[in-house]
């Protein structure tokens, strides 16, 4: 048995986490630099390291998770989420219940509240944002970001929802109270249901065939009927109706 796979199968009694669900090549490569960095020769030496220095394990948590975000990421994305999906789900239903899903430092959950914000007041909007890397999710609930993740923010929204603080600007609060963060794991965790919009972009890319079926199949059953996935712009599903989806715009799909 290489040693990989040995850490593999560690790694996961101790976290959970199953890394074989994630594709190899990539995984290999990206945690090999990490404890080469470090100073282990081998990935049991690394494990050790792991068991035994919480430091290091943050670190592994937070190298195995991708965290790179920025508002607005695909800008003409946003536009149909504004001007087509969210008139279309409020003809429904006046509250939504939305789902960030892998949010990572925040950028996108308040993305989603700001896009909103133009069809309902803020105090009926409510966003479950979830991410594995705890570090990342604390980092989110600040809402302090560089200038760089804002070059896709329309001027209005930055005036209205941002305050500059030299080379950063910061989520104001009545933006930051609309999203509830929580630690998740989209592989071992349970998920919740009735959502209304799932939104799981730029990061099904590292997963292998066989979780990306699990995951589809998990976010179908958690939205209602009529609901809507929106994904990232390299993850079109090619066969949505193998999990009961249609395609109602490129990278969104409802529920049927």
């Amino acid at each position: 048995m290489s040693d990989y796979i040995d850490f593999i199968s560690k790694i996961k009694k101790k976290t959970g986490i199953d890394l074989s669900l994630y594709k190899e090549a990539q995984m290999k490569r990206r945690l090999t630099s990490l404890y080469e960095k470090r100073g282990f020769r081998n990935f049991l030496d690394y494990y050790t390291a792991i068991h035994n220095d919480s430091d290091l394990l943050h670190e592994f948590l937070d190298r195995m998770t991708i965290n790179v975000s920025e508002f607005y990421r695909n800008a003409q994305r946003w536009e149909v989420l504004e001007k087509k999906i969210f008139p279309m789900l409020l003809e429904k239903n006046k509250k939504l219940k939305i789902w960030s899903a892998a949010c990572s430092t925040g950028e996108e959950p308040y993305s989603i509240a700001m896009v909103l914000s133009s069809h309902v007041p803020l105090r009926d909007i409510s966003i479950l944002a979830t991410d594995l890397d705890a570090g990342v999710l604390e980092r989110a609930k600040v809402g302090l970001y560089p200038e760089r993740s804002l070059k896709e923010v329309p001027k209005n929204i930055l005036d209205k929802y941002f305050v500059n603080e030299g080379q950063h600007y910061q989520v104001k609060d009545e933006i930051k109270k609309t999203v509830q963060f929580k630690q998740q794991n989209l592989l071992g965790d349970p998920y919740g249901s009735g959502f209304d919009l799932i939104v799981c972009r730029n990061v099904m890319i590292y997963f292998t065939e066989e979780a990306k079926d699990q995951i589809y199949s998990d976010f179908s059953k958690a939205l209602n009927q009529g609901g809507i996935l929106f994904v990232g712009s390299t993850e079109q599903i090619f066969n949505p109706s193998k999990y009961g989806f249609e395609s109602v715009e490129t990278f969104f799909y409802r529920k049927l």
